[in-house]
This record gives C-alpha cells, structure tokens and sequence, in this order.
C-alpha cells in the first residue's frame, strides 16, 4: 500500500463557523459592557468615583474576555477594532457587520439587565446610579459636579480629543496583536487589557470613557429619560464617530506603511531578474559560440581531406 500524504489544513478550514464567532462577539461583549457598569455604578455607590479604580477593573474585564473568547473570534468586541479589521483585510466585511451588531446587542442587552437589577428608592434614584456610568461630556461629564462649581465644563471638543487618541491606542493594539486572519495572537490579552486601561485612564475624567460603541450605546438607552442633566442618546453620536474615526487613522497608517513596504521591495526584485535573465543571455551566447568554434573545425578538417583526395 502507498502511503497517504497529509492535506495541510488552511487558515480557513481552522476558523471557526460564523454563527460560533458572532455568538462569542455577542457573548463576550455583554460580559464586558455589564460589568463595566457594575464596576462604574455599584462600585463608585461603594468606593467613590476613583478614576485609578475603574481605569485598573476595566483593563482587566477586556484583558480576561478577551482570553476567554480570543481563540474563537479574535476577541474584538469593539465596532472601531471590526471596521479597522474590515479596511485592513484582517475580517471578511460580512463578518465584521455581524460582529459590530452583536456588540451593539451585547451592550445593550447589559444595559438592560443592569437597568432592571439596580435597587432605587426615593433616596437613591436611577439618576444617581446613571450619572458616573453613562457616557458624556459637558454637563453629563462626571466632572461636572465638581468644576461646574468653579465655571469650568469640559466640552464636546475636548471629549472628541481624548476619546479619538484613546480609541487609536485600543485600535492600534488590537491590530498589532493580531494575525492577517485577525485570529489573536499569544501577547493580545495583555496588549488589549493595558490600551484599555490606558484608554480609561485619558477619557473617564472628560466622557466617562466611553471607548466603545457599543458600551456606550448600551447605557445610554436605558438611561435616557431618567433626568440626567443631558440626555444620553443626544450625546450618542460623539462616542460612534470618535472610534470608527480613529479606525480610519489607524488602517490608513497600516495601508500605506505596506505599501511602501512594498514599493522598497520592488527594485531588489527587478535587479535579481535582470541578473537571471543576463546570466540566461549570456550562457546562450556561450552556447552559440562554442557551437560555431565546432562548426568551423569540421569545415577546415572536410576541406584538408578534400584537398587530399584530388592531390592523389
């Protein structure tokens, strides 16, 4: 019997189905969305709004799903990660349209659990659990309570600074850690746990570090009507454009960075081509000579034997 040689297995036949990788998007999303607003409400009702506090658990909620579900999705559970992923060719654009609307599902089904769990009476209104947990900026700043006093709001253009640079950290991260089949890599979880971190630490003074779309969509929901200064769902778009801008930033760089890679590859492969075909030239040019020496020898060996033949 011949012996059977082994198929490699490609990178698509190693990725998991579709259903099983929007399921882990939505999963994971509402893991992290939920307790993101545990930690900011419970927590601050507990602790106090303590911005090193809530910038460390965030890290590590993102840093700990991520390893949980990074195997079967890539873990992006992020709408800027899946549309820098879709322009840099790391996720199929279908994939990534499933997996921003299972983020946005997962958020806002945290959102409504967190809504319907939080105890309230006439002393403790929703209001006072929403304010350090929803997402804004001027008068839903969780700032404001302490600088609206002095005449000082931290406004839309400051909130759009922070949450783009932020969101170009956590962009940036994810893309580096993963693969070109976006599948993570081993460094990943970390790398995502500390942009997060760091990404909380810039905004939550300023938008109480939205990040995400989805997160932020999530509670802002639920919150709206619920007599914050500001309501939520008006403030919604800044915390959707901030990050697919930032996405945008990041694929162009990675764009462009590999097509100058590319360029810087082209000459050294022209000059080896142009070498093969010289060498190719002229070995066929030795050939010709050689062949015309030979010729040359048999005419002057047939033309003496000629000359001996009459002589006789």
């Amino acid at each position: 019997m011949t012996a059977v040689e082994a198929t490699p297995i490609t990178k698509e036949e190693q990725s998991k189905p579709l259903t099983l990788r929007v399921g882990a998007e939505l999963v994971g999303s509402f893991i992290i969305c939920f307790a993101i607003y545990a930690i900011c409400s419970l927590g601050s009702a507990v602790y106090g709004i303590n911005m090193a506090f809530i910038a460390l658990l965030t890290g590590i909620v993102y840093a700990a799903v991520t390893v949980i579900f990074g195997s079967i999705s890539g873990a992006q559970f992020n709408s800027a990660v899946s549309v820098a992923a879709m322009l840099t060719g790391k996720t199929h654009v279908l994939d990534g349209i499933l997996y921003i609307i299972a983020q946005v599902l997962g958020g806002i089904g945290a959102g409504a659990a967190i809504r319907f769990l939080l105890p309230t009476s006439e002393q403790v209104t929703f209001k006072i659990w929403m304010t350090p947990t929803v997402n804004g900026f001027d008068k839903n700043s969780v700032s404001y309570s302490t600088l609206g006093n002095y005449g000082v709001t931290l406004g839309i253009t400051l909130a759009i600074a922070v949450e783009v640079v932020a969101g170009i950290i956590i962009v940036a991260s994810a893309l580096r850690t993963t693969d070109g089949h976006g599948e993570s890599k081993t460094n990943h979880a970390v790398a995502m746990g500390l942009a997060y971190g760091i990404g909380t630490a810039i905004t939550y003074p300023v938008t109480g570090a939205a990040l995400n779309p989805a997160r932020a969509t999530g509670i802002a929901i639920f919150a709206q009507n619920q007599g914050l200064n500001e309501e939520p769902l008006q403030q919604l778009w800044v915390f959707w454009i901030c990050p697919v801008l930032a996405a945008a930033v990041v694929a162009l760089v990675v764009i462009v960075a590999g097509m100058i890679g590319t360029k810087k590859n082209v000459p050294d492969t022209v000059e080896t081509i142009d070498k093969v075909e010289g060498n190719t030239v002229l070995g066929e040019a030795s050939v010709a000579d050689g062949n015309d020496g030979e010729q040359d020898e048999q005419s002057y060996a047939q033309a003496n034997a000629d000359e001996s033949v009459e002589s006789n």
